[in-house]
C-alpha cells in the first residue's frame, strides 16, 4: 500500500538527519565546564543540554538523572589526574613524600583548572556530592600521604596541627594558579606557556612545603 513513510519518533529524540551526538569524552568534558562555571545548582538539565548540543531528555536516558551525570563528570575529571599521585616506593623519606604530593596536586590544578572550581561548590554545602567527592576520591588520596604527615608531626618536623587545618593549608593556595584574573593584575603575563605555568606550581610547592617544614624541627606543643 502506498503512502508516506512514517516518521513518528520519541519525542526529544534527534531524528535521522540531526546532528551526531557528541563522544563521551566531549559530553563529560562539557559537563565538566557547565558544572564549573555554574555550579550544581545553577546547571538545570535544560542548560546542560544546551551547552552539550544534546536533547533535554539526553542526561536523563544516558546517565538516568544531573546527579548521576555530575558523579560521572567528577570520576572522569579526578581519575584521570588522581592517578598520578601514586604511593610512593617504599623506603621513601616522609619530606619527600610530602612534597612530591604537595607538587603533584598543584600540577593538576594547572592541567585541569577547571576541578578546582567543581570542587569549591561541593565543598560549599554539606550534601550527597560532597560524600560522594570525600569518599570515592579526597580521603583515598589523602591515604597515600597521611601517614608520612603524621610521621614528620612525631618528630616535630611539622608542627601539630589538625589534619582539616593542614589541608586548607595545603589546597588553599592553588586559587592563586586558577583565578587567571586576578592574576593579571598583580603582574603575571597573558598566555602563558605550559612550561611557564608549571614552574609556578613548583614555586608555590616550594614556597607552601618550607612554611610546613620547619628548619631544625618544630618545637612540639
Amino acid at each position: 500500500m502506498g503512502g508516506k513513510a512514517s516518521t513518528t519518533r520519541r519525542p526529544g529524540r534527534p531524528s535521522g538527519d540531526s546532528p551526531a551526538v557528541p563522544t563521551e569524552r566531549d559530553v563529560l568534558l562539557r559537563g565538566l565546564e557547565a558544572f564549573a562555571e555554574l555550579g550544581y545548582d545553577r546547571a538545570s538539565a535544560r542548560e546542560l543540554a544546551r551547552r552539550l548540543g544534546v536533547s533535554h531528555v539526553f542526561i536523563n536516558d544516558r546517565y538516568g538523572s544531573k546527579a548521576a551525570f555530575w558523579r560521572a563528570v567528577v570520576d572522569a575529571a579526578l581519575g584521570a589526574q588522581l592517578t598520578r599521585m601514586t604511593p610512593p616506593p617504599p623506603g621513601s623519606e616522609d619530606e619527600a613524600v610530602v612534597r612530591q604530593f604537595v607538587l603533584e596536586f598543584y600540577r593538576i590544578h594547572i592541567d585541569e583548572p577547571r576541578l578546582a572550581l567543581l570542587m569549591e561548590d561541593a565543598f560549599a554545602r554539606d550534601t550527597e556530592r560532597l560524600d560522594y567527592l570525600y569518599q570515592r576520591h579526597i580521603e583515598p588520596t589523602l591515604a597515600l600521604v597521611v601517614p608520612s604527615v603524621e610521621r614528620l608531626m612525631a618528630s616535630g618536623r611539622i608542627a601539630r596541627v589538625p589534619m582539616d587545618v593542614l589541608f586548607f593549608a595545603i589546597t588553599a593556595p592553588v586559587s592563586g594558579l586558577m583565578h587567571e584574573a586576578l592574576a593579571r593584575r598583580l603582574g603575571r603575563p597573558e598566555h602563558l606557556p605550559r612550561a611557564e605555568r608549571l614552574a609556578r606550581a613548583e614555586a608555590l610547592a616550594g614556597l607552601v612545603m618550607d612554611g610546613l617544614l620547619a628548619p631544625g624541627g618544630a618545637k612540639p606543643r
